[in-house]
């Protein structure tokens, strides 16, 4: 109940801030907790955008896609901070104009919300500690009797259960919290997507990662390694940001990838 009334309060603000913001701007709201698609900084750079309602600043791999479409669309980049629940419910009443947050357009919010075009794929690895005894794991067979979570609401908990004999734990509400959870040992590890994972043990020399061979991983649907923009459904937007990730080759998304992990506060 306490979440969800605070959905509701931050939808409340977010539409009256929507409101005050001229036709020129481009509302894209996201986490700014989720490195390396997105984080919060406290200082400025070429690279940050201002987070509304003075929350910091906001930098990342989707802050970086964000401003490339901004900047086709002609519009000023204003970014909002919310909770990864709170993403589609704003999106789908008018708060923002899109969620750019590191999203796969699976069907059940595709039945709420529409999504553009892919601006990134992903594969899903496992985060361990490098010297616990799932380190050395190359398939899922190899995770089991693990305690193993991941992050709410999300497909990375979903594919937990292609894994025999886990011992899958309450999602958990944020990175941060599960790495805490894996270093203390109070979990065996998570399950992230690569980008996230890079960022995660880049931050934290005691974890790794663990990737598998095609066929001895996850089994999952082309949508939930997509990662893609979230808009209200019907909205007018998708079209022109479709032509506007059309313009990123992949070899400019993939660079600008590695520099956002690289560049991630706690890489420093």
């Amino acid at each position: 109940m306490k979440k969800t009334f605070s959905i509701l309060l931050a939808l409340v603000v977010l539409l009256s801030a929507a409101s005050a913001l001229a036709e020129g701007t481009l509302l894209v709201g996201m986490e700014c907790g989720y490195a390396p698609y997105n984080w919060t900084q406290v200082e400025p750079s070429e690279f940050s955008v201002p987070i509304e309602g003075g929350a910091g600043y906001a930098d990342g791999y989707d802050v970086q896609i964000a401003r490339a479409i901004a900047t086709a669309l002609g519009k000023e980049l204003v970014i909002a901070k919310i909770e990864w629940d709170g993403l589609i419910p704003a999106v789908d009443s008018g708060a923002i104009d899109a969620i750019i947050a590191g999203m796969s357009p699976t069907e059940e919010r595709k039945a709420t919300i529409d999504f553009t075009d892919a601006y990134y794929l992903v594969d899903m690895v496992a985060v361990v500690k490098k010297d616990g005894p799932f380190a050395a794991a190359t398939s899922l067979a190899d995770l089991a009797g693990a305690a193993i979570t991941a992050q709410l609401s999300t497909t990375h908990y979903d594919v937990i259960d292609q894994i025999a004999g886990v011992n899958k734990l309450t999602a958990m509400e944020t990175f941060p919290a599960m790495i805490v959870a894996l270093t203390s040992g109070a979990i065996d590890g998570y399950i992230a997507e690569r980008p996230g994972a890079l960022a995660d043990t880049l931050a934290n020399p005691d974890l790794t990662f663990v990737g598998f061979e095609d066929g001895n991983g996850f089994q999952v649907a082309l949508e939930d390694t997509q990662i893609s923009i979230g808009l209200q459904k019907g909205s007018t937007l998708t079209p022109a940001i479709n032509e506007a990730l059309a313009t990123l080759d992949q070899a400019t998304r993939d660079q600008m990838m590695k520099d956002a992990i690289t560049r991630q506060p706690l890489a420093q």
